[in-house]
């Protein structure tokens, strides 16, 4: 997707991302659709739901890809009271380990590329139209 931004924003745009060691204990590479969620809400100014949780590997193409521990990121949402949770849809299988009440009370959005991602993090659908009214 076109996050609208110019082609030569990169020339003139310095991005850094700090991940102290200490904090929040990191794993992987699971952090991938949050930072992508973050980066594209700072440069364009888009605003990310606060009900949504998210996790997933991210390729230099844009592939979501499978990542671990799909069962407690799931219990955890639940348990902070998250709406929703993006996660990779290679994961589909790992969601049977995840209690039944879990992933009723949860909307799971399975995706397989960036491309997916924003309208679901944001209060606007994947064609830019106003979401309907929760």
């Amino acid at each position: 997707g076109d996050l609208g931004l110019a082609e030569d924003f990169v020339t003139h745009t310095d991005i850094h991302i700090h991940l102290p060691a200490g904090g929040v204990p990191k794993d992987g590479a699971a952090a991938g659709v949050p930072l992508f969620v973050a980066l594209a809400s700072a440069l364009t100014q888009l605003k990310v739901r606060p009900d949504v949780a998210m996790s997933g590997e991210i390729t230099l193409r844009g592939n979501v890809l499978k990542v671990g521990g799909i069962k407690e990121k799931c219990l955890a949402a639940h348990r902070a009271g998250v709406a929703r949770i993006l996660l990779p849809k290679r994961n589909a299988p790992d969601l049977e380990d995840v209690p039944e009440e879990v992933r009723d009370d949860l909307e799971i959005c399975l995706v397989s590329s960036v491309d997916e991602v924003l309208g679901l993090v944001t209060h606007f659908d994947t064609t830019g139209a106003p979401a309907a009214a929760e």
